[in-house]
């Protein structure tokens, strides 16, 4: 009954499902790795910042470039507030405000984007307090360049004049006249009854979209790998039931030539139709 196993037919159905099978459980494995790489990044990502807010400052230098072994981290740098620019549409506590960010000239020629504190209302440069004058040292959370259009930073052009986006070197390096370190910090404490802005967690360390991507994609191919097996043992079942009739007389084609029948037949009903319909000619009589 089950000959047609041996068939090169199945030969080839069968490798198929042997390989497919393995290849999907592992596609979904492997997504369901990423899923859990991302859980454990979000959770050492609010560990670290809960260890940033205790350790002690270290000295902005010491801690660049920005990474997610630095972002967070309390940095301290001494220098002179210069330009001031409103950066519109950031949200706290659930409220629609602007941050005030200032401009700080170090001793190396480079200008560090500090954020002074949080505003609520439309960004006004009347409501922005002026910076300190002279020598300052500032102690924050050091943040990376922010990216438009991700963790919520506004993609939005066409801003007024002293008004900027997204902190990040390359958007600033076109409105002061300054070279910019690539990287920015948030004051602990704010500035002149601004509300202090909290450090936000580093790119791809969050339950974001990407990780539910991943969650989602899991599910799909053990889906996929679960129709294969589905699909091999209907096919399984069809075979023999054709198997069994065939046994008992009640047929004598197999699926593969009753599909062959299917194909061929229509073929040769309409040459008989037209054999059919066709005149006939008869020979003529001999002497």
């Amino acid at each position: 009954m089950y000959r047609f196993l041996l068939t090169p037919r199945w030969w080839g159905i069968n490798v198929f499902v042997l390989l497919a099978i393995p290849f999907c459980v592992f596609m979904g494995s492997w997504q369901l790795g990423r899923f859990e790489d991302r859980v454990q990044d979000h959770r050492s990502a609010g560990e670290q910042a809960e260890e940033a807010r205790t350790q002690a400052a270290r000295p902005l230098t010491e801690l660049l470039p920005v990474d997610k072994e630095t972002s967070g981290k309390q940095a301290t740098v001494t220098g002179r507030y210069g330009r001031q620019l409103l950066v519109p549409d950031r949200e706290l506590d659930d409220r629609s405000g602007f941050y005030v960010l200032t401009m700080l000239r170090t001793d190396d020629g480079r200008a560090l984007p500090v954020v002074r504190g949080w505003l609520p209302g439309d960004a006004d440069t009347a409501k922005a307090p002026a910076a300190p004058a002279g020598e300052v040292t500032v102690t924050g959370a050091l943040q990376a360049s922010e990216t438009p259009g991700s963790n919520g930073v506004p993609a939005a052009g066409g801003l007024p004049a002293g008004q900027t986006g997204a902190i990040s070197s390359a958007a600033l390096v076109n409105l002061v006249p300054y070279r910019m370190y690539d990287a920015w910090i948030t004051l602990a404490e704010a500035d002149s009854g601004m509300k202090a802005v909290p450090a936000t967690a580093p790119s791809d360390t969050g339950l974001d979209l990407k990780a539910f991507q991943n969650l989602g994609y899991t599910g799909e191919w053990f889906v996929f790998a679960g129709f294969v097996v589905f699909m091999w043992f209907r096919l399984l079942r069809r075979e023999v039931e054709f198997a069994q009739d065939a046994e008992l007389g009640l047929t004598g084609e197999t699926p593969a030539d009753a599909e062959h029948t299917e194909s061929t037949g229509s073929a040769g009903s309409a040459g008989s139709t037209e054999s059919a319909g066709a005149p006939r000619v008869s020979s003529p009589p001999t002497a």
